[in-house]
């Protein structure tokens, strides 16, 4: 008997995490990336929890010490560098890039396709069909836009319908471990970090390497930086040396030289000095801007939306790859008990309520940062700053939120 095919248009996790689900499910799986070149994801540390562990699991990769850099201790650094609490915790800190290897690898070569961009998609009762800009056509049963928040295939069904800048952006910046000062690694490699600047976060935590080690010595640490940002210094930051704006987001590449000049200065007069000084040696910091998104529907006939090009949740929660796993781990699942027609409505009812409460609880975590640009009487945070207790009551309490949205939703 022939295998039913999907089609997956979007190479990134969660693309891999539904092609290697729908293959253990006995499905033929074939990923399209737009890009020309296998993805990377420099600086891109992420968390982890248990029901990422669980999925990863389930299709044969196992999530070991391998995986990730464990975490023992949360400190809290003053302006001038000194450590006014710490707390224990217990996190596994992974990267995208390692995320991405282990999901790639099992995927045959010619399985997962790149430069294809996909222009449109035709339906009719026996399956769907995707039409690339080389003019080449592929044929399915099924076709999962998991292709982000920028989603080609979310903007075939839903046009118009775009993410809504949260009024802040992330700047992020990494620095191999065999680069951090000495004295500044003994005292925070092994820790995750918070300095808390007026109206802003600033994060920094070690992660596996560029090439994905997890050996001390060949480590990398990673800073994230929530800070609020205007519309109009957006366009700014997002303009190249030749005068053209690249809309909300810019290629860290062409980040002029001023921009990253003024980041570097503005880290060494608002944060510790300990961590500032790793913002400040790494010769390329980026940032990308905090969006918001909540589809109103996710299934169209034989195509459904996974991941961030279905729901964009700011990344406060520290579950946007857990979700892309869940949301494929949860399509399979109903399609194999269901068949496609009542697995997707199945999937469209219970993870769309999924979705739309992960991008509800990102909008509470960030609301602080989002406030800032607001007049003071429009505050709803405004006699509230970052809080040591409530932020380690978030830290530690992710998973549980993760596990409670679920059930939430299940309920819904």
């Amino acid at each position: 008997m022939k295998k039913q095919r999907a089609l997956i248009i979007g190479g990134s996790v969660g693309g891999l995490f539904a092609a290697n689900m729908l293959r253990s499910i006995g499905w033929d799986a074939t990923v399209f990336e737009r890009n020309p070149e296998e993805l990377s994801g420099r600086g891109a540390g992420i968390s982890t929890h248990p029901q990422l562990h669980d999925v990863t699991r389930r299709i044969g990769i196992p999530f070991d010490d391998s995986m990730g850099i464990p975490i023992d201790k949360v400190i809290f650094l003053d302006h001038d560098g000194r450590c006014y609490d710490e707390r224990p915790t217990g996190r596994l800190m992974s990267s995208w890039g390692r995320v991405f290897r282990s999901l790639r690898d099992p995927i045959p070569d010619e399985s997962y396709r790149l430069a294809k961009s996909l222009t449109g998609v035709e339906q009719d009762a026996g399956g769907v069909t995707a039409i690339f800009s080389d003019c080449t056509r592929e044929r399915g049963d099924l076709l999962i836009g998991a292709d982000g928040g920028r989603s080609t295939v979310r903007e075939l069904f839903l046009p118009g319908r775009k993410p809504e800048y949260a009024g802040y952006v992330a700047w992020r910046a990494m620095l191999d471990e065999r680069d951090v000062p000495p004295a500044i690694h003994a005292e925070l490699f092994a820790n995750y970090t918070y300095c808390l600047p007026p109206g802003e976060l600033f994060l920094a935590y070690p992660v596996p390497g560029r090439n994905n080690e997890t050996q001390a010595g060949q480590r990398a640490y990673n800073i994230v930086w929530y800070r609020p940002t205007t519309p109009e210094k957006l366009a700014d930051l997002c303009t190249d040396e030749s005068g053209k704006c690249h809309g909300t987001s810019i290629v860290p590449t062409l980040l002029r030289p001023d921009v990253i000049a003024w980041s570097k200065a503005q880290a060494l007069t608002l944060v510790a000095p300990q961590v500032a000084e790793i913002f400040e040696r790494d010769p390329r910091p980026f940032f990308q801007a905090i969006f918001d998104f909540i589809s109103p529907q996710t299934v169209f006939g034989r195509v459904a939306l996974l991941g961030d090009a279905a729901f964009l949740a700011r990344p406060h929660p520290g579950a946007g790859t857990t979700k892309c796993a869940m949301d494929a781990e949860h399509l399979a699942d109903s399609i194999a008990a269901l068949g496609i027609e009542a697995g997707l409505e199945k999937y469209q009812r219970e993870q769309g309520a999924f979705g739309a409460g992960l991008v509800r609880q990102g909008q509470i975590d960030g609301s602080y940062i989002t406030d800032q640009l607001k007049p003071r009487e429009q505050r709803r945070n405004k006699d509230l700053s970052w809080a040591v207790n409530d932020l380690m009551r978030d830290h530690d309490g992710r998973s549980p939120q993760v596990q409670r949205i679920l059930n939430e939703s299940r309920r819904a």
